[in-house]
């Protein structure tokens, strides 16, 4: 792989403006079929094989007057008992009439006809029947919806229109920008070069452009959750800046030692770009392999960001090679630009040293004094301690972790003053929590007749189930073989009761004869949707874990070096879970990060947290490792390669995890709170994996395994394949291709 990627860092730069054009070609392209074929994205969370989608699908098909959207507009008259005024009723009929002839809706109904009206007669919910679902209606539309009740409010009365119908695409404002103006900051402090920097992040721009623009262009004819392009572009922007700052870091030390750009930027694309490959590769592979626990919003969530990562080692491997070729020497900070290499002149268009073989690399005294080599031998050197303080404090993060609940998102948790937080809270404030997450039962018999009969017996056994406040009468389909009954529930959609209350209630509608007695509605999807992927969780990081040790035994040779990578990033995923859920969940220093109103996680979070910590961690273990390993082979003792590539090492994962926390950081600041934690997540998770486990903990069990850390067993090297990651092909065959008069 080594020989290869030289190969093609070597051709990217000789033709280094052909490479741009197609770069450009592509960007432009892709922006011109998202422009034209984009589709809209989809709010809601659907899960084959539920019995929550079961009973969607059966509206769909045998009730579709009742399978749309709905909201609810909640109603606060000035004083109490004025709903039941001349005056009162004529406000509400009034705003009846213009909620039922908004574009888009069926219909509307009264609350004062249905006895939706509180018991002091202030607050009314007045119920909304659009005719498609909720990802089917249109701005305009929904617009519409938000405003309606001007006349009302005129009058001093309070009109919150929500409901599920309310669901929305987050947006994306200024303030992850604050994210990527930190990683430039990162970038210029790390190379001391405007032109390193300002190079590096136009590389990963054009890389994250280029892969959004795709994805939209694709979602036309695949339907994208709207999360989907914000996770995409999360990932896409981190990896993107990390992956070219470490071919430029190693691009830089390749000129410093004498080498003519070509041939520097060669041997980085060769190295470091091996590096980048493999590295980039367990991320795809990660998040492609959600796939696997059949879960299709997931699914496409994680083909989405595979897609713009892969688009990013593209173009690190290709466009940034091309740009360096541009930069010659000028990726220097000013005062190395014009210093003599090794005899040769400083002159890029010299081809003469290109064909010389690696000189052995060397570390001076000034190297040694730096920060990374004093910390890996302060480690080194107090390992064991170090290893106890690291596990005892991710073990102290980790103990909420347990505790953690998983739901859907809701009204509930919305940012204070959101349509939709402003409509749940009212309804609450009147009615009580449970209205905010009413169920639905579908009761489905094969004649009228059937389904008749089976509706008074299931209404009974509702009504006698505990935790439930209120039944409502039941609607018909057309033909009668469809019925349709509202359940509220005394708890809100998010509580454990209210998930209590729905196994309660398909335990006693299970044996009604002659009919299918199903429960749906957004609160019971959300509470399937989670156990699905509580169920799945297990799975997927046993999955997630073996992968790991596979991959890493095949690129470093090793079995102890693998267990400790895995071990390593549980530790990471455990205590990113425990921080998570004390600040999210149970609300501690909620106040640093904007959060209103702490609750439940996001029901796949979790999950996708595991998916894309993984493809990270092993992004820090392979960039440091590796060299560790490159050292470790060409020569250097086990503890003196440890030091070595930490030494070499430390400085760029550390601006490349700062820059990844930035990223991910400048997420925390948006509104939705769906976005906040998985932004805040995703920093602290990278946080905790670079800098403690990574760069702390790895090097102290490297020094305490020493030459152990590199044992296999000559059976199993010789079963798996040599990809060559440290570059030792590569420096072989530049020895044989070496002049013999040099």
């Amino acid at each position: 792989m080594a020989t290869l990627l030289y190969r093609l860092g070597r051709g990217a730069l000789r033709r280094r403006r052909l490479v741009v054009a197609l770069w450009l070609v592509v960007l432009v392209g892709a922006g011109l079929a998202a422009a034209t074929l984009r589709g809209p994205t989809a709010s809601n969370f659907t899960m084959p094989g539920t019995e929550s989608q079961r009973a969607l699908d059966l509206l769909a098909d045998q009730f579709p007057a009742a399978s749309g959207a709905t909201g609810t507009i909640a109603v606060k008259a000035p004083a109490d008992g004025q709903l039941a005024t001349p005056q009162g009723q004529a406000v509400v009929q009034e705003l009846v009439q213009q909620a039922s002839t908004l574009p888009g809706v069926v219909g509307a109904v009264n609350p004062l006809q249905v006895g939706a009206v509180s018991p002091n007669g202030r607050y009314a919910l007045v119920q909304v029947q659009f005719a498609t679902g909720g990802d089917d209606v249109t701005d305009e539309q929904r617009t519409a919806y938000e405003q309606v009740g001007a006349a009302a409010k005129a009058q001093g009365w309070q009109v919150a229109p929500g409901g599920e119908v309310l669901g929305g695409e987050p947006e994306i404002g200024s303030t992850e920008a604050l994210g990527v103006l930190v990683a430039a900051i990162v970038l210029i402090i790390t190379f001391g070069s405007l032109v390193a920097a300002g190079m590096t992040m136009l590389n990963a721009l054009i890389g994250v452009g280029a892969g959004m623009a795709g994805l939209f262009a694709l979602s036309g004819v695949v339907q994208l959750t709207s999360t989907a392009p914000i996770l995409a572009l999360m990932l896409g922007l981190a990896v993107g800046i990390d992956y070219s700052l470490f071919i430029t870091s190693r691009h830089r030390q390749n000129l410093l030692d004498g080498l003519s750009p070509e041939e520097a930027v060669g041997r980085a694309v060769g190295t470091a770009g091996s590096a980048v490959v493999f590295a980039g590769a367990t991320v795809v592979i990660a998040l492609a392999g959600l796939a696997v626990v059949d879960i299709p919003f997931l699914t496409v969530m994680g083909l989405a960001a595979a897609g713009t990562v892969t688009v990013a080692v593209l173009v690190a491997i290709t466009l940034q090679p091309a740009l360096l070729g541009f930069a010659g020497r000028r990726v220097l900070p000013r005062r190395l630009r014009s210093v003599p290499t090794d005899g040769t002149a400083a002159d890029e268009d010299d081809s003469d040293v290109t064909d010389r073989p690696p000189a052995a690399t060397t570390t001076t005294t000034e190297e040694r004094n730096r920060f990374g080599f004093r910390w890996a031998r302060l480690v080194t050197r107090f390992r064991v301690p170090v290893i106890l303080v690291g596990l005892l404090g991710l073990g102290l993060l980790a103990l909420p972790t347990p505790d953690m609940r998983l739901a859907l998102p809701g009204a509930a948790t919305a940012a204070v003053g959101s349509p939709a937080r402003v409509a749940n809270d009212l309804t609450v404030e009147g009615f009580g929590a449970g209205f905010t997450g009413r169920l639905a039962v579908v009761v489905a018999g094969d004649t009228p007749q059937a389904t008749s009969a089976a509706v008074p017996q299931v209404t009974a056994l509702l009504q006698r189930t505990e935790n439930v406040l209120a039944v409502a009468p039941p609607q018909l389909s057309p033909d009668g073989r469809t019925a349709l009954l509202g359940v509220v529930p005394k708890t809100g959609p998010t509580d454990e009761a209210t998930e209590t209350l729905v196994h309660d209630i398909r335990g006693a509608v299970s044996g009604i004869p002659d009919a299918d007695v199903l429960l749906t509605g957004v609160t019971a999807i959300g509470i399937d949707v989670s156990e699905k992927l509580s169920d799945a969780l297990p799975i997927y990081l046993l999955l997630v874990v073996g992968l790991s040790v596979l991959l890493l035994m095949l690129v470093f040779r090793s079995l102890l070096v693998p267990i400790k990578a895995a071990l390593g990033f549980l530790l990471t995923v455990a205590a990113t879970f425990g921080i998570t859920v004390a600040v999210f969940q149970q609300g501690h220093l909620a106040d640093l990060v904007g959060l209103d109103t702490p609750g439940p996680l996001i029901s796949f979070l979790p999950i996708l947290l595991i998916g894309i910590l993984f493809g990270l961690a092993m992004d820090y273990e392979v960039f440091l490792v590796s060299r560790m390993r490159e050292d470790f082979v060409h020569g250097e003792t086990a503890r003196q390669a440890t030091i070595s590539g930490m030494g070499h090492g430390a400085r760029v994962v550390t601006a490349a995890a700062l820059i990844m926390i930035s990223v991910f950081g400048g997420f925390v600041f948006l509104e939705d709170p769906v976005i906040k934690s998985m932004g805040f997540a995703l920093a602290i998770g990278v946080a905790i994996d670079a800098f403690v486990v990574r760069m702390t903990i790895v090097p102290a069990v490297m020094s305490l395994l020493g030459d152990r850390a590199w044992w296999l067993p000559r059976w199993l090297n010789r079963a798996l394949p040599n990809v060559d990651i440290e570059g030792e092909g590569l420096r072989t065959h530049l020895e044989d291709r070496t002049p013999t008069h040099v």
